[in-house]
């Protein structure tokens, strides 16, 4: 009988030919083949026969651990593949997979604004306007929890110290703009958004641009008070270049040159020409503002001041000269949407209502009030926008309280009543800051004093019909700026019934909003700098890399800082603002 032809040579030890010899005299017969039932044919025998006299096993075998071994293999790979996964995924996957998708983040921060101001507020307007006793404001219905505010050298913090936390996730010291408690500069969230994610960047206040919280994202300086190094940042003069592509609010005094009637700035820089040089469309005016159209990207970067330092209060605000923070938060909104319209990277802005803070400082309830209803409008236009946009999300937050707020009054030893009265801020049309800023610029006439104040301040200015001779002489006479303040808030705020504990800061924890994409995650009681961590990893962000490539970066201004006095002071006809103006 012919033998198979075995389909492979293998060539064994002592081979001389090549091949190896199978004999038939390995079986005893074809019955045995025949009898063993394995195979049909003694030609299949034969080859598997042979498998198994040169590899030591059968054909069914072989492939049976070929098999295996293919499977095994094939588990091998893909644990290793899940490991390496699970890796990438950890080091740098999320942030890549964070990174591909369009987000925009809207941080709005209510400076020095506490949960007794948003009560009063909110009592305010539905009292006035006669609404129902369950109306919510646009911040009520967007409650999420809280956050604490202390800074890393005291329980009581201020708001660069507050706005650093946000921008750097970390806590700083009182003063701190952009810099961690050594002094070194840190890499922001608005900066790593720039340059890890092509981001468009704004920067939206009513106070000078170049305040504590704008200044806490855009620059880096080792205390507030070196506004023109702030600008400097601001209009990229540092290692990154502009990083800021909108910025809306007042504070031209530092970007114009000194000595000059308009500047505040302790040198000759003139850094609205530098900005134009680089690429900076300047607005100066309300025709200005109104001229930009608000669904154009061309216009890109904006650098728009308002007013010479800080924006109007909302109650003295003439809307024929300054825009509000809602319009310019609606006109932001607008143009970021179309830089950003046929790319994948979104937008991070920063909307403050700075002067809430300040009326707090000041201590005075009505020009409060009418801060935080003008904040409750801006935040409507971002929630519409959130609404329009589901890739969005809102967080608004305050970096403290001013005022230790409380609205409630005793006014006198005897038990005290259990009243505020909203209706005692309704009728007042105009700021402490305004009315004292008009009393100081009276001629030394005490009796015209006295008439003007009898006569046009309690009864026109601030609705006060019954006040006594003793508060009109007190005010008539005054001639120092803080005093003068204190009693006319002492005059408002008792006859609504509200209290105050400090012309400073305090230590309460602060309400915290959020709205729209992943807003559950900010449910709770929360540090401030988790408002940080927050953006940071919503955006895919690593400000590690960003604090490494500026930290060569100049932190200390080349002139001296103009030193700001206590923060009762920090307003317009304060003479620390206007060094050159005096």
């Amino acid at each position: 009988m012919a033998q198979a032809e075995v389909p492979y040579a293998a060539v064994p030890r002592g081979s001389t030919d090549g091949r190896v010899h199978f004999s038939d005299e390995l079986h005893e017969s074809d019955a045995d083949i025949e009898d063993n039932g394995l195979f049909e044919h003694r030609e299949t025998m034969e080859v598997a026969d042979n498998d198994t006299l040169y590899y030591g096993m059968s054909l069914g075998t072989r492939r049976r651990m070929r098999k295996g071994r293919v499977f095994w293999a094939t588990v091998v790979c893909l644990v290793v593949v899940s490991v390496v996964g699970i890796f990438w995924l950890y080091f740098d996957g999320i942030n890549w997979m964070q990174r591909s998708k369009k987000r925009n983040v809207i941080l709005m921060v209510s400076d020095g604004f506490g949960p007794a101001s948003e009560t009063m507020a909110r009592n305010f307007v539905q009292q006035v306007q006669g609404l129902p006793v369950g109306y919510q404001s646009p911040l009520d219905e967007i409650l999420v929890g809280s956050s604490r505010t202390r800074s890393s050298d005291s329980l009581v913090t201020d708001s660069a110290a507050g706005a650093t936390a946000f921008s750097c996730r970390m806590k700083s010291y009182n003063g701190a703009i952009g810099v961690d408690p050594e002094r070194a500069p840190c890499g922001t969230v608005l900066e790593a958004a720039k340059l890890q994610r092509n981001m468009a960047t704004g920067l939206v206040v009513t106070s000078r641009i170049t305040h504590a919280t704008p200044g806490a994202f855009s620059a880096h300086t080792t205390h507030r008070d070196m506004e023109d190094l702030i600008a400097e940042y601001q209009i990229g003069n540092y290692s990154l270049g502009p990083m800021v592509d909108l910025m809306f609010g007042g504070g031209r005094c530092h970007f114009e040159p000194g000595p000059h009637v308009n500047s505040c700035r302790t040198d000759a820089r003139d850094l609205l020409s530098e900005a134009r040089t680089r690429g900076f469309r300047t607005l100066e005016s309300r025709s200005d503002f109104d001229a930009l159209d608000a669904h154009s990207a061309q216009s890109l970067p904006l650098l728009g001041t308002f007013a010479p330092s800080h924006m109007d209060y909302e109650i003295d605000r003439d809307p024929a000269q300054q825009p509000s923070l809602a319009e310019m938060t609606n006109k932001a909104l607008g143009i970021l949407s179309a830089a950003t319209k046929n790319t994948n990277a979104g937008f991070f802005l920063m909307i403050e209502g700075s002067r809430i803070d300040m009326a707090a400082h000041t201590n005075d309830p009505a020009a409060h009030v009418r801060e935080i209803i003008a904040y409750w409008d801006a935040i409507s236009a971002v929630r519409a926008y959130v609404d329009a946009h589901p890739d969005t999300v809102l967080i608004s937050v305050s970096d403290h309280e001013t005022g230790g707020f409380s609205v409630a009054k005793q006014l006198g030893t005897e038990y005290p009543e259990y009243l505020w009265d909203p209706f005692a801020l309704e009728p007042v049309k105009h700021s402490i800051e305004f009315i004292s800023s008009k009393l100081l610029g009276q001629a030394a006439d005490s009796a015209k004093q006295y008439e003007f104040v009898r006569d046009t301040v309690f009864p026109k200015w601030m609705g006060i019909k019954d006040a006594t001779h003793a508060e009109i002489l007190a005010v008539a006479q005054e001639a120092e700026s803080v005093q003068l303040r204190q009693l006319l808030s002492t005059a408002i705020s008792d006859r609504a019934q509200l209290g105050w504990a400090t012309h400073g800061h305090s230590a309460v924890d602060v309400n915290l909003y959020a709205y729209g994409k992943d807003a559950h995650l900010l449910r709770g009681n929360h540090e401030n700098t988790d408002i940080g961590d927050f953006i940071v990893q919503a955006l895919g962000l690593n400000l590690e890399q960003v604090t490494s490539l500026i930290k060569n970066d100049k932190v200390v201004q080349d002139t001296p800082a103009v030193k700001q006095t206590w923060m009762g002071r920090r307003d317009l006809d304060a003479p620390e603002h206007h060094p050159h103006m005096h």
